[in-house]
């Protein structure tokens, strides 16, 4: 092979690996909801032409902008865009599933231990779920690690969880394609100061990545948010809000 075809195959390979590695790096709070937060995720698709790009850069700033990040570098107006302009998937709409009486006792908490003392943790007894919890600032650039987080771009009366759907929440996904999710469920939340309040699920959502501003959004009563992947290239987001109920 000629030396000068040589080389420019070299440098286009070189130029490839750059792309794959601007777009798998992490892009600050905005990934939480709209990036990744799988292990098992689809690499992000192409920008497009460059018309496109001027407009998802545009949306992407405004998702940033609402969720309270601010100063984006270029590259990570690029990597909002390329995310957003992705090919979108088509969200089905979770079946309702018969559950068993016998289920829907234990998923609704009863005969489960009411006492809960910590601070900045989550019990899920239904789900097995007896996790600390660890703040991710709104304007944190870190990669989630296998912990349930808080997210601090959430609203007021918006207690925001989230978590990995191959770790600290694969039973919350596994208990949504299963169909053992159920309305009434509890959650036990304890607070910094030590503070426990029980919340009871009231209905969940799949969305998609570029589509979950409502989800981190201000309520008008207590609420808790709990948020983990879906699909098989963890494409979708689950949405499971629960209302405050002592």
């Amino acid at each position: 092979m000629p030396a000068a075809s040589r080389s420019t195959r070299s440098a286009l390979a070189l130029t490839l690996v750059a792309i794959v590695l601007a777009v798998s790096a992490p892009v600050g709070a905005g990934a939480v909801l709209w990036g990744d937060t799988s292990a098992s995720s689809a690499t992000l698709g192409s920008p497009g032409e460059a018309t496109a790009d001027r407009a998802g850069a545009a949306a992407a700033s405004a998702i940033a902008a609402r969720a309270g990040v601010t100063a984006l570098t270029p590259a990570q107006r690029a990597i909002r865009a390329a995310w957003i302009l992705r090919t979108r998937p088509t969200v089905p709409t979770p079946k309702a599933v018969a559950v068993p009486s016998s289920v829907a006792s234990q998923s609704s908490g009863a005969g489960q231990a009411t006492s809960f003392r910590g601070r900045n943790h989550v019990w899920i007894p239904a789900l097995g779920v007896n996790r600390s919890i660890t703040f991710y600032s709104c304007s944190s650039s870190a990669y989630p690690g296998n912990r349930v987080y808080r997210w601090g771009c959430a609203g007021s009366n918006n207690i925001y969880l989230f978590g990995h759907a191959h770790s600290v929440f694969k039973s919350l996904h596994d208990a949504y394609v299963r169909g053992r999710l159920a309305k009434g469920m509890k959650v036990h939340y304890a607070n910094a100061s030590g503070s426990v309040s029980t919340y009871a699920v009231s209905w969940w959502k799949l969305t998609t990545p570029d589509k979950g501003a409502w989800a981190y959004a201000a309520q008008s009563t207590p609420s808790l948010t709990l948020q983990t992947c879906v699909g098989a290239q963890s494409q979708y987001r689950l949405i499971v809000r629960l209302r405050k109920v002592g």
